[in-house]
């Protein structure tokens, strides 16, 4: 279930090396399912520490195998849309977002 319009990248070390601008991602395990959605203010910035450190130790989030990421203006707006429709089309919210309290109308 790819939830962006880029494609399904590989999680490995390039995925650091993007620009560093303001985008939201979804992270997906092995499976192609996502397990989590989230934004940034530096896509560059927020891979490169998720790689550096693993996940700093998100048992959850270290199911990444695959990634998807566009650049936004408004990443926070983007980022609650994403997760708003995933639950209407889904009942749920991407598993590794549960941790988080998500606004949504």
């Amino acid at each position: 279930m790819e939830l962006l319009d880029d494609k399904m990248r590989v999680w490995v070390e390039s995925s650091k090396y993007v620009k560093p601008a303001p985008g939201v991602y979804v992270l997906y395990n092995r499976n192609k399912d996502p397990i989590y959605i989230g934004e940034t203010d530096n896509l560059e910035t927020t891979f490169t520490k998720y790689y550096d450190t693993d996940f700093e130790g998100n048992e959850c989030k270290q199911k990444t195998s695959l990634y998807q990421r566009v650049f936004a203006e408004n990443p926070k707006e983007m980022q609650s849309q994403l997760i708003e429709n995933f639950k209407k089309e889904t009942g749920n919210i991407p598993v590794c977002n549960s941790e988080i309290k998500i606004e949504t109308h």
